[in-house]
């Protein structure tokens, strides 16, 4: 199988500016640099973007913010809701962007059955056509397990290339990347190398905004069989991993941007700023000699 999504991608933040508007300066300058450090693709308005707190005006300028200056990186948007019908409109109504796909998650609240999540996907992809869907597989913010044989049944649906895998199932993720079928994403930080090594495409990391070449070089190394390389990488990013997960993210994420003068640490509520423990850790964190350049 064709590893279309692969490699390091990042969800990207979305900075506000100290009044709460979308700051489309400081999102350029992030994504140019992100870029310039070699990672493989963009996620925009997903969790990590605070997508739920944004109306369509700001989403769109996020997505015409992003897509100006990746330079040709591939863009994913991310779209989500409970009706087949809503969700297949919004990517009818984003797709005047250049974008390579949508990253939809189940329907959330609702919990459908297995047969209703296939049926909500097979709609969705129609109409996202011919840019493709990647599964976001996230039961503790959908409420949705999805099981092996509902994935299996979905990578045979035309356009349903590729998997965010938030699942927290082992045997689940090592058969998917066993099958091929689906390009495979580590969706939990923490295992992206674990998912590298038994063969997974890539990941889509928050964490990746922060020293993004040390991402980079981790799935580099993994990638030429590198081992003892990428152990060392690993184990020198797994700190700052657990630190910006302390409390949820994108808030300490948005802290630590913040003090490197990246963007504003500004997140909107319900979203609360950072404590300033969990500052300091992700901090101490960043400051890794294993991960100086």
């Amino acid at each position: 199988m064709q590893q279309e999504f692969s490699g390091i991608w990042v969800p990207v933040v979305t900075p506000f500016t100290s009044n709460g508007a979308v700051d489309a300066d400081a999102l350029a300058a992030l994504v140019r640099h992100l870029v310039d450090a070699g990672i493989h693709g963009l996620v925009v308005c997903g969790t990590t973007g605070e997508a739920a707190t944004l109306d369509d005006d700001e989403k769109a300028r996020v997505l015409a913010t992003v897509t100006g200056v990746c330079g040709g990186v591939p863009v994913v948007m991310g779209v989500s809701g409970v009706s087949p019908l809503d969700v297949a409109k919004q990517c009818r109504q984003w797709s005047v962007h250049r974008l390579t796909g949508f990253l939809v998650p189940p329907p959330y609240y609702v919990r459908p059955s297995q047969q209703g999540v296939i049926d909500f996907y097979a709609h969705v992809a129609g109409a996202a056509a011919p840019h493709a869907v990647l599964v976001y597989d996230i039961p503790y913010r959908t409420g949705v397990e999805l099981t092996l044989s509902t994935l299996r049944a979905l990578a045979q649906i035309p356009g349903i290339r590729a998997i965010k895998d938030c699942g927290g199932d082992a045997r689940k993720t090592q058969a998917l990347i066993a099958d091929g079928q689906l390009n495979v994403l580590a969706g939990e930080d923490h295992q992206i190398f674990t998912t590298l090594c038994q063969g997974g495409s890539g990941t889509i990391a928050a964490s990746a905004h922060l020293h993004p070449q040390r991402f980079v070089a981790l799935y580099e190394a993994l990638r030429a069989g590198r081992l003892i390389e990428a152990r060392a990488l690993h184990h020198a990013l797994a700190p700052l991993v657990d630190a910006l997960f302390a409390e949820p993210n994108p808030a300490p994420l948005k802290a630590v941007l913040a003090a490197h003068g990246r963007i504003g640490s500004t997140v909107r509520a319900p979203m609360m700023a950072a404590g300033a423990d969990v500052v300091r850790a992700a901090q101490r964190a960043y400051a890794h000699p294993g991960l100086s350049q």
